[in-house]
This record gives structure tokens, C-alpha cells and sequence, in this order.
């Protein structure tokens, strides 16, 4: 016997006297993800002794008290529970199991009055995955830095925590709210859990293969149903840690869960349509609204190049007046350059006066570009007096009352490209008093006349993950990014009324909530990225990096995924004129795209979704391309890249069935197509 739940997409089941999860099934393709219903799992939580540590407790070894039934809802009820060593212990669980929006939103709530804390919990916990017939692979599809990130986990499982530290092979697959969703996926369909909440609590996502490989060799996933008289599973979780006291009760974040047919973009359209329920995205200020690009110019590092004078400034902002760019980006302008002396934001007296740079600032700005100023606030430099003697008490703590340490980055210098003497960084616990500290230098940046700052690394807080020091005024195990949006508006707060409209907050790789503050996200992409973010914010500003000398597939890649430029030569310590290559076919790109602008700048960028693109004579290729909708009339267009140093001949079709007339490159004017062309060696084609 069993008790279920059904719609039109999803079927579960539930075991009748533990409330485990025995069985997912997908309607519409009869995908049956737990075929053994004996491996059901229910809630997991580690409730740590003092005498054992590792104590936990396996909903379903718990026989629930009561439970509820509706059509669309299921309430199970445990009034106590007991752990793996038989200790019964007063807490009290309610799981909720609501059909919500075509899929299943999975609750927990826990009402802790047992003596000890409730570390962290596990629901739902699938206890297997089994994959569809048919499939050639199973992977888990998620953000990454700048992109989408995969872990494979059959018919390989790429095991990536230390084989030393488990009993089974385990991926672990980044954290919400860096990562809010995990698609378990093949090439035809998928599941798709997300955090439906708009918190910014902890929430891990776990694979475990049991009991573990066939062939450790080749990491590869036993193919029997049983092996060593153990059945083989693959089990996955999301992780929360309330760290509920004794004596608090606690709602976790829900978890939905979505079965779809299709590729990724199916899934992941299913989380931004409930995202889009709730999120407001940041708005670029009026000058950045226009397709643009930037110059990123790096004058001094921890290794003191003094590369340049803040009165030498302006000869970069007339090379940039010159070539159009409209922004320049400044770093290492602080004292003691790039990376040290953080979280000051004193310019550095080596390269010139506080008047000095903001009257190089002001120079520029006549010129008609915009001067954005480097800024970072997530880490301190271990290395100063400041953080010896104060700062310190605002670091986030770990469980032992000891600071993190990030291990800094290494500039130029052998000595330090080697380790020897890099500045170590400290996160910081972003509390009232820390917030404050912020502000005060960030007001530093505004009385320089900046147009706007660039917050790098605004998502890390590495290897923070919550802070335990309750002198800050929070409460334990709290999500050191809790305030990450709270930072800027209380930056936002602080504008002169006649500035606020026009300061540009921009981020590096913005995670998917910050979007709501930040104007613009930074990142750095290659030519197998997967453009997970821009998908899921077609319209948001995004800049990626351009370093090469004769950089062509770069440019057309930004202009395939809607990215600006980041004019970076030399590792963006030069000059735009010392790549002339680059900064000429870039142009050649930027009037691509004024061209096709109802399209490719203010349309719908949809990634591959809604096209197809083959290589004629070469069916197994695959070229990137991407599809843009009509800002108005919903037409589509396809951009095509070519990274390869021969031309490729394509066809292009749309699902729609729509023929595509012309098309273009960005060095020849638009010609009549039959739905295809040879697109010319490193170049991209736009077909309409």
C-alpha cells in the first residue's frame, strides 16, 4: 500500500507508514525515477551528541504519527524521533507535499525540544535515480561561475569530495543561493529541483553513488541491480543548515521539484517563470541602457608597478573617446593596488592625490566616458593593522570561533606567483557594524566623482559559507549572504538624489537574486561556455573579457550571447591601441549589431532553444549559435559562429517552420539566403 499524489506532469508516491519518498514518475513520458520502491528515503537530519558527533535520523525508519489528505496536498506528522543509535527525542516533524504551478513544492517544518541542535536537514531526499530508457547519459546541470557547470554521475560519476572523507562516491554540486536549482538531466529529458524561496539560506546539492563503483578505473556506475548482495543506487538531496537551537522551531526553504521533456533550456524555463513571479531586475543607468563597450585598465598591484599616474589618466580616456569605447573601468587606483589594503578604498599617494584622480576623472568624463572604480568589500587583508586590531572581530567565524581564510591571489612577481608572500584574504560577516564600514568607504569612491563601481567578486565570500559568532547580531549559522542585496541599496540610499539615476553598480558573475541590484554582471567566457545566466536574464547587462590580439571569435561570441566588451589587452594592464586587430573588427561587430538591434539588442535571446543549425556535410559538428525573438513582432533571427580556421557551410532552421530570407557578417552587407550560408573563417553570421 502507498498513498500518492498525481498531476498532469508528475506522479509521486509515498510509503504508508513512514511517509518515505517510494516512487517519481514522469506522466507524459513515463520516465519511472525510482523503480525500487524499497530504496525510498524520507526526511535525514544530523542531530549532534556530545559523546557522537555523527548522530542522525532517517525519516523513514520513523513511523509517523498521523498524516493528512487532500487532492492536491499530503501532510505527514512525526511528534518524536529516533536516532540511528535508538535515542527517542523530542522533536516534533511536519512534511508538506503541495501540487503547485505543474510540479511538487516539498516543505519541512521542525520543532526542535530536544537538548541538542538540528546541524542540518535533508528533504526531500531521492533516495534513487534512475535514468530513462534509452538515455546515453545522466548529468547535473547547474550555475557555475560565468555559465552553466555539469557533473556527470551516470553511466560515469565523477566523484569530486575526497574518497577519504565518505563511505560512497559523492559529488558535491555548489550551494543556493550561488546555485538555486539543479537540473538532473539527459539529452531528452529531466528533473528539475529549485528553492522556492526568495531567502538567501545555505542549501547544498549532494549525489551519492551506493554502495559505489564497478570499476573505480573508469569511475563508472555498476550495471547491475545488485553488486556485492547491496543494491545499487543513486541517491540525491538538497542539504539545508538551520541550526536549530533547542527549544526553536524552524520552516526550511520548500523545494520544488518539475519533471520536463525537452533539453535544459525546459527546466530551466520552468524556475525563471516562477522567478519571474516575484524578482524586479536592477535597471542600467540611461547611458548604459545602449549596446556599449569598456576598457578595463589595471594600474598597480600588491607587487607596486605604479604602471600609471592618475594625471596620466586622460590619455587613456581620449584613446577611448577616439575608438568609441564609452567606459573605463580603474583598478588598482587604491592604496597598496589590486587586492591589498582591502576593504580600504584610499587612492594610493604613489600615483597621485585624492584631487589629483578626481580631477582625472572629471577630464575624462568631458570626453564622454564614463569612469568606474575597481571596489571590493568581501575579503580584508590579513596583513594590515586594520584587521589585526579591529577587523578581526568582524570576520566570519567558523563553529570553533576561528576566522576563514581565502588564500589571495599572486600578481607579477615570482616571489608571489610562486605562493611565497601572497596577501591572504579574510571574509567578512557582512553585520550591522561591518555594513557600516562599507558605506564609509564606498562614500569615498562618490565624493571622487566616480561614475559608478564594479564590486569584484560580490558573490564569493570563499570559503565562507555561514557565520557562528552571535557578537555580530545574528543568529548562528547565518548565510554570509544574507546582505548581499542589502549592501546595495544601502549604497544606493546614500546618492546624492542627482546622482542616483546615472551610478552604475556593477558585479563580477552576479548569481541570479543579486540581478535585483546590480546593473551589471562581469564575467569571463570561453568558447565551450553555456550561457545559463544570460538565459536566464536575456536582458541584463553583461560584459565578458576580450584579451586576444587578434580576437575575433571573442567578439563574435559576445555578440552571439548579448555581452559587451571588456577591452582587456595585456591582461588588461595595456593600452586598447596596442591591439588594433582586435579593437578594429570589434567595431566592425558593434555595427553589426546597431544593424540588427531590434533583434539583437533589444529582442528576447533565447540561446539554441526554437532553432537548429547543422553543417552541411558534416552532420556530427556543432557550431554555437543562438536565436533572438523581435522586440515587437516576435520574428526570429539565428546567429551562427564559426570558430573554426575554415569556412563551414550551415543550414539553419527554425521550429517555427519560418523561412530565413538574409543574412549577414559583420564585414559584408546583408544578401539573400535559402535558410543558410558558408560563413567565412572565424567569423559570425546573422540570419533573418
Amino acid at each position: 500500500m502507498s498513498i500518492g499524489l498525481r498531476n498532469e506532469n508528475i506522479a509521486l508516491t509515498f510509503d504508508n507508514k513512514t511517509g518515505a519518498l517510494t516512487g517519481i514518475r514522469a506522466i507524459k513520458t513515463g520516465w519511472e525515477l525510482i523503480k525500487n520502491p524499497t530504496l525510498g528515503m524520507g526526511f535525514n537530519m544530523l542531530v549532534p551528541h556530545p559523546d557522537k558527533r555523527n548522530t542522525k535520523v532517517h525519516g523513514e525508519k520513523q513511523l509517523f504519527s498521523r498524516y493528512e489528505e487532500s487532492e492536491d496536498k499530503l501532510q505527514f506528522h512525526w511528534d518524536q524521533v529516533t536516532t540511528e543509535q535508538g535515542a527517542t527525542l523530542p522533536i516534533k516533524v511536519t512534511t508538506t507535499i503541495t501540487l503547485e504551478d505543474g510540479g511538487a513544492v516539498f516543505a519541512i517544518h521542525v520543532d526542535n525540544q530536544s537538548p541538542y541542535i538540528i546541524e542540518n536537514v535533508i528533504y526531500p531526499y531521492l533516495g534513487d535515480i534512475e535514468q530513462p530508457e534509452g538515455a546515453e547519459w545522466m548529468k547535473a546541470f547547474y550555475n557555475g561561475y560565468a555559465g552553466a557547470a555539469e557533473q556527470q554521475f551516470w553511466p560515469k560519476f565523477n566523484h569530486n569530495v575526497g574518497y577519504y572523507g565518505t563511505d560512497c562516491p559523492t559529488q558535491l554540486i555548489d550551494s543556493h543561493p550561488h546555485s538555486p536549482f539543479v537540473l538532473l538531466r539527459t539529452p531528452q529529458e529531466g528533473l528539475l529541483l529549485y528553492i522556492r524561496s526568495q531567502k538567501f539560506d545555505i542549501t547544498s546539492w549532494i549525489t551519492e553513488l551506493r554502495p559505489g563503483y564497478g570499476d573505480s578505473c573508469e569511475k563508472l556506475v555498476p550495471e547491475t541491480d545488485e553488486i556485492g548482495g547491496v543494491p545499487v543506487c543513486l541517491r540525491f538531496a538538497p542539504v539545508q543548515f538551520p541550526y536549530i537551537k533547542p527549544g526553536e522551531s524552524r520552516s526550511l526553504m520548500p523545494i520544488a521539484m518539475h519533471t520536463y521533456a525537452g533539453d535544459w533550456h525546459k527546466g530551466v524555463d520552468i524556475y525563471r517563470q516562477w522567478r519571474e513571479t516575484w524578482r524586479k531586475t536592477a535597471m542600467p543607468p540611461p547611458w548604459a541602457k545602449e549596446a556599449h563597450n569598456w576598457q578595463q585598465l589595471h594600474i598597480n598591484s600588491p607587487e607596486d608597478e605604479l604602471r600609471v599616474r592618475f594625471t596620466d589618466l586622460p590619455k587613456y580616456g581620449r584613446e577611448c573617446a577616439a575608438r568609441g569605447v564609452k567606459v573605463i573601468q580603474l583598478v588598482g587606483w587604491n592604496h597598496g593596488g589590486q587586492d591589498q589594503g582591502n576593504p580600504s578604498h584610499d587612492p594610493d599617494p604613489r600615483l597621485g592625490t585624492f584631487d589629483e584622480l578626481k580631477s582625472a576623472i572629471a577630464e575624462i568624463q568631458a570626453m564622454g566616458v564614463k569612469m568606474i572604480l575597481f571596489a571590493k568589500f568581501t575579503w580584508t587583508d590579513r596583513g594590515t593593522e586594520w584587521f589585526r586590531n579591529g577587523l578581526k572581530d568582524l570576520a566570519v567565524k567558523d563553529p570553533y570561533g576561528d576566522y576563514y581564510m581565502h588564500p589571495g591571489y599572486r600578481y607579477q612577481t615570482m616571489t608571489q606567483i610562486t605562493d611565497i608572500n601572497t596577501k591572504r584574504l579574510i571574509p567578512m560577516c557582512f553585520n550591522e557594524k561591518y555594513l557600516e564600514i562599507c558605506c564609509h568607504e564606498f562614500q569615498k569612491m562618490v565624493d571622487l566623482g566616480a561614475d559608478g563601481i564594479l564590486f569584484d567578486e560580490c558573490f564569493h565570500h570563499t570559503p565562507a559559507l555561514m557565520c557562528f559568532d552571535e557578537s555580530h547580531g545574528h543568529p548562528v549559522g547565518w548565510s554570509v549572504y544574507a546582505h548581499d542585496n542589502e549592501l546595495i541599496k544601502r549604497f544606493r540610499d546614500m546618492l546624492p538624489a542627482e546622482k542616483r539615476e546615472n551610478f552604475m553598480f556593477a558585479g563580477e558573475t552576479n548569481y541570479d537574486h543579486i540581478f535585483e541590484e546590480y546593473d551589471v554582471s562581469y564575467l569571463r567566457s570561453f568558447s565551450d561556455h553555456v550561457p545559463l545566466m544570460r538565459y536566464l536574464n536575456p536582458h541584463s547587462l553583461m560584459m565578458t573579457a576580450s584579451t586576444g590580439f587578434k580576437d575575433r571569435n571573442m567578439l563574435n561570441h559576445m555578440l552571439m550571447y548579448r555581452y559587451i566588451s571588456s577591452y582587456e589587452p595585456y591582461h588588461f594592464k595595456g593600452s586598447i591601441e596596442d591591439y588594433p586587430e582586435t579593437m578594429d573588427y570589434g567595431a566592425k561587430i558593434d555595427a553589426l549589431r546597431d544593424d540588427a538591434a531590434d533583434y539583437l539588442w533589444d529582442g528576447e535571446f533565447r540561446h539554441e532553444d526554437g532553432a537548429c543549425v547543422v553543417v552541411e556535410g558534416k552532420p556530427e559538428q556543432k557550431t554555437p549559435f543562438s536565436l533572438f525573438k523581435h522586440k515587437n513582432n516576435g520574428s526570429e533571427c539565428v546567429v551562427v559562429c564559426n570558430y573554426s580556421k575554415e569556412p563551414i557551410a550551415v543550414k539553419v532552421s527554425l521550429e517555427s517552420g519560418k523561412p530565413l530570407t538574409s543574412c549577414r557578417t559583420a564585414e559584408a552587407g546583408w544578401v539573400a539566403c535559402d535558410n543558410g550560408a558558408t560563413i567565412p573563417p572565424q567569423s559570425v553570421c546573422v540570419f533573418k
